[in-house]
């Protein structure tokens, strides 16, 4: 599946892009870009929502619409951005951290860009400093600090930021969801997706220059998410029921949490930065809340904010399976949600002796939602209804989470930013 990659004559090759990794284009805590809107007078007049997208800090969100796209600042909420364009969709906008460089992809049923085709947009020259075409439709896109990876339903082509050049082309099953996940860490740099066997998981650590194929589910693979540094990984499969944490660098299976018995579309899975807790969305119009029990260096007890770092450890400067697998083992400490009837394991079903959720939130099981973590012991949540809710979430008890925020931010003129 070919590609072809084009750059205006303006720009050098290795010019603009390549200039992002000076401090500066990192350092700011400011949101996205100044406010620029175009024609938003009847903007939201029959809008629709096509795609919600994090950021790589779950500090902003994009959203592409019918007409164009916009940014949304998390905490505080606060719309930061928008181009409409009245009669352009975007079924994809991807953003790199905070800067002003987009990956776009048109949609809806007037796409702005054909279904084939990625344009790099930077919005501080308002231009589109380069673009991938295609020969079959383009299912995601993701962007770290040095790469741009495109995800076409059977293959994976990964580029270099800085001049757009191929470095990868990986295989992949069958793969209508685009599911893949990268890591964010500046020292590491690895790649999760789907393998060419179904339940199967390849993660590149391209770092390191290894492969690992790991055997993640019996059915196939339905979502996927790497933690920043890439050293943990948690999956779902199409069944819905189980999720499960594994260490990237030998496979190791390392925890398994239930989210229910019934089968389940999961939306979305989210680590928190500390790994001491996992979300899950799903169709089932709950949010679950999991203690992950995987231990980092240092930590000496099971309630510490694992604030320290993985990539920091020894792990990531040697490529000795049994050493990452006795940094990243789970200790049994007792202090998750599980079944009293563990000690009958193997004699029981399996749910009986299950981890299940330590905290939960109920949304209307009318739409898609996808999670993340914010500050402290919040959840933020983006609904493809236009919905935006946070949440908290008791740390010692857990249980029903409380509501703290409800935003619907596609119509709410209020979140507008100011001309």
């Amino acid at each position: 599946m070919a590609s072809t990659v084009s750059t205006p004559r303006s720009m050098p090759q290795s010019g603009r892009l390549g200039s992002l990794d000076s401090p500066r284009s990192w350092a700011s805590p400011a949101p996205f870009s100044g406010p620029e809107t175009d024609n938003i007078s009847n903007a939201d007049e029959g809008e629709e929502l096509l795609s919600v997208s994090w950021n790589q800090d779950y500090g902003c969100f994009a959203a592409g619409t019918s007409n164009g796209f916009r940014i949304y600042n998390c905490d505080p909420f606060k719309e930061t951005f928008r181009r409409d364009l009245q009669g352009g969709g975007f079924g994809i906008v991807e953003m790199l951290f905070r800067c002003n460089i987009l990956a776009l992809v048109g949609g809806g049923s007037h796409p702005q860009y054909p279904l084939n085709k990625v344009m790099i947009w930077d919005d501080h020259q308002s231009r589109c400093i380069g673009e991938f075409v295609f020969r079959s439709e383009v299912r995601a896109v993701k962007l770290c600090r040095d790469l741009i990876v495109v995800i076409l339903e059977h293959k994976i082509y990964v580029y270099n930021f800085t001049d757009l050049k191929l470095l990868h082309q990986i295989e992949t099953l069958a793969n209508p969801r685009g599911l893949c996940c990268l890591s964010y860490d500046p020292n590491t740099s690895v790649l999760a997706c789907p393998g060419l066997r179904k339940g199967e998981v390849r993660v590149e650590h391209f770092g390191l220059k290894v492969t690992k194929f790991i055997s993640a589910h019996d059915s196939n693979i339905a979502c996927a998410t790497l933690t920043v540094d890439g050293l943990l990984l948690a999956t779902a499969s199409t069944k819905g029921t189980l999720i499960r944490i594994f260490n990237t660098l030998d496979g190791t299976r390392l925890q398994e949490v239930r989210r229910g018995l019934d089968r389940a579309d999961i939306y979305s899975i989210a680590l928190s930065q500390n790994m001491q807790w996992l979300a899950v969305s799903s169709d089932k119009g709950t949010v679950h809340v999991f203690n992950l029990r995987v231990r980092v260096p240092g930590d000496n007890g099971p309630n510490q904010n694992k604030v320290a770092a993985v990539a920091h450890s020894p792990v990531m400067t040697h490529q000795n399976s049994s050493s990452s697998l006795d940094a990243l083992m789970p200790q049994n400490t007792g202090a998750n949600t599980s079944s009293s009837l563990a000690f009958m394991r193997g004699v029981l079903p399996k749910y009986f002796s299950s981890e299940w959720s330590f905290a939960q939130f109920h949304l209307p099981e009318t739409t898609r939602y996808i999670t993340a973590f914010g500050a402290q012991n919040t959840v933020m949540v983006i609904g493809m209804d236009g919905s935006f809710y946070r949440c908290s979430f008791d740390l010692v008890n857990g249980g029903p989470m409380v509501q703290r925020e409800f935003i619907r931010f596609l119509n709410a003129d209020s979140q507008r930013p100011k001309p």
